[in-house]
C-alpha cells in the first residue's frame, strides 16, 4: 500500500508554531494502591500535544475534534491528504494549537520516523493515538492471504513504526501516554474475523506489555476496545449491530476513561460488558454460544 503523498516535504501542511504552552496534564505517577488509577488521569487538555495516526475519518477524526475543542493541539495523520487537509482548515487555533495535518502511510516505517523526527522538533508529545485500521470480513474457506498480510500490516506492524519512532524521546523525557485502538473482536475467535481479530488480539497484548515495560519508566499506556461504531469499516456490516454508537460518542468515551485514568477503555459497557463475559467461558460453552448467537 503507498500513501497518496509521498513524505519527502512532511511539513507539508503544518506551520511550526513560534511557541508551545506549558502542558498542564500530570506527570505520569506510579500505581498507588489496589484501586488507584492505571495512569496518570488527564483533566486538562490545555497545551497538550497529540498525534492521531488514523484520523481521516471515523473515531480517530471525532477524537482529534473533541480533543481540539478541549485546547490540545492535534496532529492528524493517514494516508489520504485532503480530509487531513480539510479537517486542519476546519480546527484553527490560537497559542499555538491550531490542528496540524501530517499525511503518511503507516506500513511505510521510513514515513513514519519521518513524520515523528519532524513533528519531535516542534516539541514533545503528550500523547499518540494509534488509531489506523483496515478491516475485511475473512472465513477459513475463503482464504485471503493478500488481504490478511494487509491486516497485519496495518493494524499491528502500523503501530510497531509508530512506536518504533516515539518511545525513545518520550521515554528519555520520562512522561507522556500511549494509547492503542484495538476492539472487542480481538477477544476470542469469531466467525468471519479470521483476518481482523487476531490482529486486533495482538494489540491488546501488546498494550499489557508496554504497560508493564513503560509505566515504571514514567509513561502512561491504555488500550481501547470498541463495540459497533458507526465508521466506514462497519458500513461494510451486513448483519445487525448491537448497541452501534456514532464516532463522537466512542470519542467521549475515551475522553472520560483518559480523564479516569483507565488502561482498559471499553465502549458502549452494555455490549463489552458481555463480550468480557464470553472470554470467561470455557471452549465447550464458548463454541456452541457463539455459533448460536451468529448462526454461523
Amino acid at each position: 500500500m503507498k500513501p497518496d503523498t509521498a513524505m519527502d516535504t512532511p511539513t507539508a501542511f503544518a506551520k511550526t508554531p513560534a511557541t508551545r504552552p506549558v502542558p498542564t496534564g500530570p506527570p505520569a505517577a506510579p500505581v498507588r494502591g489496589f484501586w488507584g488509577p492505571f495512569n496518570a488521569p488527564i483533566t486538562d487538555w490545555r497545551g497538550q500535544r497529540v498525534w492521531l495516526i488514523g484520523a481521516s475519518s471515523g473515531i480517530g477524526a471525532a477524537t482529534a475534534s473533541a480533543l481540539h475543542a478541549r485546547g490540545a493541539q492535534v496532529l492528524v495523520s493517514a494516508r489520504k491528504t485532503e480530509p487531513l487537509q480539510t479537517f486542519a482548515a476546519a480546527h484553527p487555533g490560537q497559542n499555538g494549537n491550531a490542528a496540524q495535518a501530517w499525511p503518511l502511510d503507516v506500513t511505510d516505517a521510513g514515513a513514519v520516523a519521518a513524520a515523528a523526527q519532524a513533528i519531535l522538533a516542534q516539541g514533545p508529545l503528550d500523547m499518540v493515538l494509534y488509531c489506523a485500521g483496515h478491516y475485511n470480513e475473512m472465513r477459513a474457506s475463503s482464504m485471503d492471504l493478500h488481504d490478511l498480510r494487509q491486516h497485519l500490516a496495518i493494524n499491528y506492524t502500523g503501530a510497531l513504526n509508530v512506536l518504533h519512532a516515539v518511545l525513545p524521546a518520550m521515554t528519555e523525557r520520562g512522561n507522556g501516554h500511549v494509547s492503542l485502538i484495538s476492539s472487542v473482536a480481538g477477544f476470542r475467535g469469531l466467525p468471519k474475523g479470521l483476518a481482523y481479530g487476531p490482529t486486533k488480539a495482538a494489540l491488546t497484548n501488546l498494550a499489557e506489555t508496554l504497560y508493564l515495560d513503560l509505566q515504571p519508566l514514567g509513561l502512561n499506556v491504555s488500550v481501547v476496545h470498541p463495540g459497533f461504531v458507526q465508521t466506514p469499516l462497519t458500513a461494510q456490516n451486513q448483519f445487525n449491530m448491537p448497541a452501534l454508537i456514532t464516532p463522537d460518542e466512542a470519542a467521549q468515551a475515551m475522553i472520560e476513561g483518559w480523564r479516569r485514568g483507565e488502561f482498559d477503555i471499553h465502549y458502549p459497557k452494555r455490549f463489552t460488558r458481555w463480550m468480557k463475559l464470553l472470554r470467561l467461558l470455557p471452549y465447550r460453552a464458548y463454541f456452541p454460544a457463539v455459533r448460536r448467537f451468529t448462526g454461523l
